[in-house]
């Protein structure tokens, strides 16, 4: 009986389709841990890139999810410690599981209806792309996408980058996680 009991638990450990899958993202335009090429680099600042977002696409969220929020952030900029934010995206709707290449237009247009994008460490809303400083090692551009048990995050208009941090990290049930670099 106990050998019947311990082949009957490892069967169901290891079927497919019984252990829930893991939160992911994932992108059709870089691998984790991979370059991320010219075309998302920034037009600007001494770079001559695309600026154009990645295409991004996400599954498995956790129980409960009633929005995403992508945030994607470089902790090596020469800031002083507080990295870059590079993209900002709040109130992604449940049932999203993509944002294609382009997304990141100031305008939001690329954007799934009622995601808004909040400013960048660059002065104002969208994707800006890597531009780390001539001569550096290649930067992480980490890009995490955070499942929230809220629709909305509430925040005034003039509210700070990190404040949108704040509250996306108290609402998230989950994040799934994604870094490219970048270096010249």
């Amino acid at each position: 009986m106990r050998h019947s009991l311990f082949a009957l638990c490892t069967v169901a450990l290891l079927s497919p389709g019984l252990a829930a899958e893991p939160f992911a993202l994932k992108s059709a335009d870089f691998a984790h841990q991979g370059s991320l090429s010219d075309k998302h680099v920034l037009n600007g600042f001494g770079c001559t890139g695309g600026n154009l977002s990645p295409a991004l696409e996400w599954a498995n969220p956790p129980d409960g999810t009633k929005s995403f929020a992508l945030l994607v952030h470089d902790p090596d900029a020469p800031t002083g410690g507080s990295g870059w934010w590079h993209w900002v995206v709040i109130d992604i709707p449940a049932s999203s599981r993509q944002l294609p290449a382009g997304a990141g237009k100031p305008e939001g247009t690329g954007l799934p209806t009622g995601a808004t994008q909040w400013k960048t460490d660059f002065g104002g809303p969208g994707w800006g792309g890597p531009c780390p400083p001539v001569g550096n090692r290649p930067h992480p551009y980490h890009f995490t996408l955070h499942a929230l048990k809220v629709e909305k995050i509430e925040l005034p208009a003039n509210s700070s980058t990190a404040l949108v941090g704040y509250l996306v990290n108290a609402n998230s049930l989950g994040k799934a996680k994604l870094t490219g670099t970048y270096g010249r």
